[in-house]
């Protein structure tokens, strides 16, 4: 395995969290707590992944931009389509830490962030 092997799998896993979180928050987590009398288990179910979400996001743009540099990709229009959709779903979640009661906003955000994968794949191809 070489360091930059090592690098990729923070990658995935750190992209596997964030997206994976995402899905098991809009399908499991808020439909069983939403109906729940006390709510302060779905606030701390978000707010635990909030935290989770900020190192994944940190790991991400760590390494993304390492081997964006390594493999030198800057210049690779999927590479800055991918980097849009990035600074779009930041903006999305500060809107939802916001809003949380506007739903739209996690449906948005949910589907930029599997564009986000969609291109990661283009990229590396």
């Amino acid at each position: 395995m070489t360091l930059w092997n090592g690098i990729l799998w923070l990658h995935l896993i750190s992209m596997a969290f964030f997206v994976g979180g995402q899905l098991m928050l809009a399908a499991v987590v808020v439909p069983v707590l939403r109906h729940a009398e006390d709510r302060a288990a779905l606030r701390a179910a978000a707010r635990r992944f909030g935290f989770g979400t900020l190192a994944a996001i940190i790991v991400l743009i760590a390494t993304g931009a390492a081997m964006a540099s390594h493999y030198h990709k800057w210049g690779s229009s999927s590479l800055q389509a991918k980097i849009g959709l990035v600074v779009a779903v930041l903006v999305l979640i500060h809107l939802h830490m916001r809003r949380p009661e506007w739903h739209v906003v996690d449906a948005v955000m949910f589907a930029a962030s599997l564009a986000i994968v969609w291109l990661g794949i283009v990229v590396a191809g």
